[in-house]
């Protein structure tokens, strides 16, 4: 997969049901006892989640109290919060749409049939790709078998190398599907950069023996949060450089955001990090489009390359200005692309919930 002007392929992670907002956010809002998150819906209506029943009536419990709206807008099957909160991350620059549904359910049965519900619901919304994400492979069939393929390619997240995962890779190869691969091993996550890369090399054969073309692989080294350690930053990157170097043509990327988890200024250490994966050799970021901005990343991604001399006599650089001049609207300096907000109209604190 390609973009239309070569830059970063942007995977929205917001749509899972373990994503979270705090009780506390701007967002949030209370009419007497009733509690709920506003948004502004496709049509530009305002518009309230209802999730009173969730947050706790102690209001020093609900200081510190997370909701989790995306689990409950399926469990009330709220279509107009889903289109929005899908729809949203397209408009701000979204690729791929990351949904997981793990979290409705501990129970196998149920969390397939939520699957099977939110790929149908989701292709109704949009065009985009969308990413079957689950950490049980039943789970991922079961929104394969609904998934409509004449609107797009379906992507899988993921293969490893935990047992009964090994099947995705004959199965992405039967929906001629974008394969995701990350780097945990059998037994445990990855505990360096060679650990991770040897992963992924084994994840590799697995691709090859199955036939998956190489454009359809996506390589997660796995990113870590840098407040559980200090080397969990370097270990990805590392481990992104070595895998450029082995794969010129492969897709590799990670969960970006997971970086800066617990940590103050999420948007300043997410935007840097992914700066910084993309010097390593990352073409693909797996982000909150809203909180941090692709038209940026891109920015960089093309400036750097330049400047570094990977893109030579700065001929992508270019062609990635005039596209942004093509674009920008008459009789304005702003070069921002057509439905774009500007980063000084957007409130910081809730661009970072």
């Amino acid at each position: 997969m390609k973009t239309a002007d070569g830059g970063l392929i942007v995977i929205g992670e917001n749509f899972n049901t373990t994503r979270k907002i705090k009780a506390t956010s701007p967002k949030v809002v209370r009419d007497g006892k009733k509690v709920g998150i506003g948004y502004v819906d496709l049509e530009g209506h305002k518009k309230v989640l209802d999730v009173t029943r969730l947050v706790p009536a102690d209001p020093e419990a609900a200081k510190t109290f997370m909701i989790p709206h995306i689990a409950e807008a399926c469990r009330q099957k709220d279509l107009s919060y889903i289109s929005w909160a899908i729809k949203d991350q397209e408009r701000h620059g979204a690729h791929i749409i990351d949904v997981c549904v793990d979290e409705l359910s501990v129970y196998p049965e149920e969390r397939m049939e939520w699957m099977r519900w939110i790929v149908k619901t989701a292709q109704h919304i949009t065009d985009a790709i969308i990413a079957i994400d689950s950490s049980d492979s039943n789970t991922i069939k079961a929104g394969l078998e609904v998934h409509d393929s004449s609107k797009s390619k379906p992507a899988i997240n993921s293969l490893n190398l935990e047992r009964g995962r090994e099947v995705l890779a004959d199965t992405a190869r039967e929906r001629k599907a974008l394969l995701f691969a990350n780097a945990s091993g059998s037994t445990r996550m990855p505990q360096s950069a060679d650990e991770r890369i040897e992963n992924l090399v084994r994840c590799m054969d697995l691709m090859d023996r199955a036939g998956i073309p190489v454009a359809d692989r996506f390589l997660d080294p796995l990113v870590f949060p840098i407040g559980a350690g200090p080397a969990f930053g370097m270990d990805y990157l590392d481990a992104v450089r070595e895998l450029r170097k082995r794969y010129a043509d492969v897709h590799i990327f990670g969960g970006h955001s997971n970086v800066s988890f617990g940590l103050p200024d999420r948007q300043l250490l997410n935007q840097t990090f992914v700066g910084m994966s993309v010097l390593a050799g990352a073409d693909t970021a797996m982000i909150d489009p809203i909180m941090n901005s692709p038209k940026e990343l891109n920015d960089f991604r093309f400036a750097a390359n330049a400047l570094s001399g990977a893109d030579e006599y700065s001929m992508q650089y270019l062609k990635y200005v005039r596209s942004l001049a093509s674009s920008a609207p008459k009789n304005s300096t702003d070069r921002l692309p057509r439905g774009a907000i500007p980063y000084s109209t957007v409130n910081r604190e809730e661009a970072n919930p």
